[in-house]
C-alpha cells in the first residue's frame, strides 16, 4: 500500500505538486552609461510592468556583482519587489571597478556593468 502511494506521488506532474510564477523583472538603472561612487547613494531601479499575479517571494534584496564574485551581504533588502526602486549605499571599503546590480526576490537577475570610482 505504502509503495502505491509513493509511486503515485512521484509519477504527479511537478506542475501540479508545485505552480511557481517566477518574476525576472529588467533592471533600468543602472545602465552601462552610469558611473556611481563609493560612499554615494544611488537609485536601483526596474521594470514592474510584467508582475505576474502572484510573486513567490516579494520581498527584495540587492547585491553588488564584480566580474564572478556577488558580494555576500546585500547593499539593500527588505522592500517589496512591486516598489520598482530601492535606494542604495555603495559601502565605503569598495574597491573602484566594474560592477553589476543583482536584484534577488523572486529570481536573481543583473544590471548591465557600470562603473563605481573613487569616492569624491
Amino acid at each position: 500500500m505504502i509503495l502505491t502511494l509513493l509511486s503515485c506521488a512521484l509519477s504527479a506532474p511537478l506542475s501540479a505538486v508545485m505552480k511557481r510564477d517566477v518574476w525576472v523583472p529588467t533592471i533600468i538603472e543602472p545602465t552601462s552609461a552610469s558611473t556611481w561612487s563609493v560612499g554615494g547613494t544611488f537609485l536601483v531601479t526596474w521594470d514592474t510592468s510584467s508582475e505576474p499575479s502572484e510573486v513567490t517571494n516579494p520581498t527584495g534584496q540587492v547585491y553588488l556583482r564584480q566580474g564572478d564574485a556577488t558580494e555576500s551581504s546585500p547593499i539593500a533588502y527588505g522592500f517589496a519587489l512591486t516598489d520598482g526602486e530601492v535606494e542604495v549605499t555603495i559601502p565605503d571599503d569598495t574597491v573602484p571597478g566594474e560592477y553589476m546590480i543583482v536584484l534577488f526576490g523572486d529570481s536573481g537577475n543583473w544590471s548591465e556593468e557600470f562603473l563605481i570610482d573613487a569616492a569624491t
